[in-house]
């Protein structure tokens, strides 16, 4: 069995933590608790010819004013940038996180997550736009916490890349 370490990098009450409970144990709940730290779940896939243990590292909510100890990066597979389609500063915020992790770990393959699908977009990119935020990310997801969209997907692609 392969373990694979994962980061959940993002800033604050993007859905960092509901996006690893409908993962790990299918459910999503409306309260909103605040990780402080760093919280490890851990989930096994089989697809047949491959188990994989994702080891799920969920850091606390990143801000300007508090950044993250890029030491929880080390040793990762893979980190995941979430941010808030419903927040349009999550966004800027979620670069500013993504290029932090890239300064002390530019090897790490770094999959975008934007989430929150089921709720209305407060912006919009452009094609242009668009292009140039997938071509610094292993990926681009497109996911909801609450409904389950796309998150055994995200997930799943990561455990076999």
């Amino acid at each position: 069995m392969i373990q694979k370490k994962v980061c959940i990098l993002g800033p604050t009450g993007v859905g960092k933590t509901s996006l690893i409970k409908q993962f790990v144990e299918g459910i999503f709940s409306e309260k909103y608790k605040t990780t402080i730290g760093v919280k490890i779940d851990k989930k096994h896939l089989s697809n047949g010819d491959l188990d994989v243990q994702l080891l799920l590292w969920d850091l606390e909510g990143i801000d300007r004013y508090c950044g993250f100890n890029p030491r929880y990066l080390r040793g990762a597979s893979a980190c995941i940038i979430v941010v808030d389609q419903t927040r349009s500063q999550s966004l800027l915020e979620g670069m500013e996180i993504y290029e932090l992790a890239k300064d002390h770990y530019p090897d790490i393959p770094a999959f975008f997550v934007i989430n929150k699908t089921d709720l209305p977009a407060s912006w919009h990119w452009s094609e242009e736009e668009l292009e140039a935020y997938i071509a610094k990310f292993s990926s681009v997801i497109k996911t909801s916490a609450k409904t389950g969209e796309n998150v055994e997907n995200l997930f799943s692609t990561i455990a076999y890349w």
